[in-house]
């Protein structure tokens, strides 16, 4: 990182990519091409879980290198008298790997449903009935994650060094 002055520690990155709405998964396909998409996430421990179809070129890329790197963008600001962008994010470097155990593939997605519609927690059962067969499930095995930080504290200064308000 060459901002070390706007780097936070681990567990902040951690926070971010918990409250982030989506994040942005990047991959070399067979030709050493770059592929990024946005996916919806869930985290359990050090292990970040997303949905999937079955098939598809996302699948054929994982399948051939599972090596990802991953972007995650929490909180936003573009304050009116300043030339900058507030922001928060995280960046983790990790393998993914299909998930094929049904215990851990129904966890998945619960928490991937809980995280994204708790409002509709009561339909769960019958969607994991109605698509469970149909349905991709992948996680990510975090092997190095950093968090970073541009925020000024209600003085105007730039909160250096992890410091929070």
């Amino acid at each position: 990182m060459r901002r070390h002055d706007r780097e936070m520690d681990k567990d902040f990155a951690l926070m971010v990519v918990d409250k982030c709405e989506y994040a942005v998964m990047a991959l070399v396909d067979t030709e050493g091409m770059p592929y990024c998409l946005p996916i919806t996430i869930a985290r359990k421990d050090n292990a970040i879980y997303f949905h999937t179809a079955k098939e598809g070129q996302k699948i054929d890329v994982l399948k051939n290198n599972p090596s990802v790197c991953m972007t995650c963008v929490g909180d936003t600001n573009r304050p009116a008298d300043k030339f900058t962008t507030e922001f928060e994010s995280a960046v983790i470097r990790g393998t993914a790997v299909e998930v094929t155990d049904k215990d851990e593939m129904i966890l998945a997605l619960r928490l991937l449903c809980q995280r994204h519609s708790p409002s509709n927690m009561h339909e769960f059962d019958a969607a994991i009935a109605r698509s469970l067969a149909r349905t991709g499930v992948w996680k990510i095995n975090i092997k190095d994650i950093t968090g970073k930080r541009k925020k000024y504290d209600k003085n105007g200064e730039e909160m250096k060094f992890g410091r929070m308000e």
